[in-house]
């Protein structure tokens, strides 16, 4: 730097000394020296070292009135520019809100802007489920309709059955039984039906939603008036699949709605371990999708929400994101046992003062579509037609061992036709370990 400075001073004093110099200072003497006593080819040198300070020192200290004016024409729209130099918080000041439009005591909310929902028969729909999250199958289901293509997780049997799925049907395939339309392959409560457009639930968590947007740009290329709309947890959030997917949905314009059921809990692990950001509502803004929050125990909210966004998603060839913010009461899985790491008490307060089922019967009690009896009515035919389902469930015949190897090849090839032969004599052989229904 001080060689720099030295440089600069020097060539401030020489041009001094030159500005006295007469007119004919640019002429070289006939000895090849300039009337300063410096060689001619110097001075080119100095001059450029000058015509450089001074310029930087001019820019340097001329103020830029026009700099707010100025913008920069980058792809996607234009950037304006800051002189401040400013970090984007990593969290906003307020969180986001949350849309609702019943209150805790099943009464709507002054002001509140919200559609009715209705069955098949023009009478509002009635939630028959008790885990905590019936108002997101229910509600969400009913917002949409048959020609939209569902792909779950595995908490929404609630969408099928609005979708007319039959208890028979969900008794077949929880037995495994050879009406069971997965001919007894899958997991127990993995769903799957073609003609209601239900997707088979997967494992694996998050896998669905790229596949989402892929069946949704198939919709649009097709010009379809149907969307897609894909379910998944907050610990969905933290896999690739879900950023993978935004992404792509974002840039194809595909019209999908993801619905993410925060439930505040992703098995054991609680969402401020899951993440830092503002729920999964904030994530969506930064890939360019539009979203809203919802309360996931208001089925009135949950419905009005999914019903605008299936409107928005096909009539501007867009993706929506829906968080819906809920709780599971219930364990994760038959094999957890939640109080181990979360209080009961806090599972009694959601349980008993943020019930979704609740809330809604007193709205419609209040509104005269619902009663005690009616609803008592209702539980034991449902207990009934339930039971009777799982009499024959059980009785039905198993799929036929051939159907192991079936339904992936249009033609089975060698390798598993040699498996399928290898089974048959490990049967053969051993008999007593493998069970006596399934038909060879």
């Amino acid at each position: 730097m001080a060689h720099v400075f030295s440089r600069s001073r020097m060539a401030h004093q020489l041009w001094r000394k030159m500005s006295s110099w007469p007119s004919s200072m640019a002429t070289v003497c006939s000895t090849g020296t300039h009337p300063s006593g410096f060689p001619s080819s110097f001075m080119p040198m100095l001059l450029c070292q000058r015509f450089f300070t001074v310029k930087s020192e001019q820019l340097l200290s001329q103020p830029c009135n026009d700099s707010n004016d100025q913008v920069l024409d980058f792809p996607g729209g234009k950037v304006s520019f800051n002189a401040d130099m400013r970090f984007l918080s990593e969290s906003q000041d307020e969180r986001i809100s949350c849309y609702r439009v019943l209150d805790d005591y099943g009464h709507i909310i002054s002001g509140s802007s919200f559609r009715q929902p209705r069955d098949k028969e023009g009478f509002p729909f009635i939630l028959l489920l008790d885990w905590l999250e019936e108002a997101i199958n229910i509600a969400s289901a009913a917002a949409l309709t048959i020609d939209d293509i569902v792909l779950p997780q595995y908490r929404e049997p609630g969408v099928l059955l609005w979708r007319g799925f039959t208890l028979q049907e969900f008794a077949n395939h929880n037995f495994g039984n050879k009406s069971d339309y997965g001919k007894g392959r899958q997991m127990p409560i993995h769903y799957g039906c073609n003609r209601l457009n239900y997707f088979t639930v997967s494992s694996p968590i998050a896998t669905q939603l790229p596949q989402a947007v892929g069946v949704a740009y198939s919709l649009k290329m097709d010009k379809k008036n149907a969307c897609v709309i894909t379910y998944f947890g907050d610990g969905g959030t933290s896999e690739g699949d879900f950023h993978a997917a935004l992404n792509f949905a974002a840039v194809l314009e595909a019209p999908v709605i993801f619905f993410c059921r925060n439930n505040g809990w992703a098995i054991s692990t609680p969402t401020t371990e899951q993440f830092r950001s503002d729920g999964a509502v904030i994530k969506g803004q930064a890939y360019g999708i539009r979203s809203i929050r919802v309360d996931g125990n208001d089925a009135l909210a949950v419905y009005s929400a999914v019903h605008a966004a299936r409107e928005m998603a096909i009539s501007e060839c867009r993706p929506i994101l829906v968080e819906a913010l809920t709780y599971r009461v219930s364990h994760h899985s038959t094999s957890d046992d939640s109080t181990k790491y979360r209080p009961i008490d806090e599972i009694e307060h959601w349980r008993t003062s943020r019930n979704p089922v609740s809330r809604y019967r007193k709205w419609i009690e209040r509104n005269g579509w619902w009663d005690d009896e009616v609803e008592e009515n209702l539980r034991s035919n449902v207990r009934k037609e339930l039971m009777q389902a799982i009499q024959i469930a059980e009785r039905l015949e198993k799929p036929p061992i051939n159907e192991l190897f079936t339904d992936v090849y249009d033609q089975v090839p060698s390798n598993l036709c040699e498996q399928e032969k290898s089974l048959r004599e490990i049967i053969k052989k051993h008999p007593e370990d493998y069970p006596s229904d399934v038909p060879l």
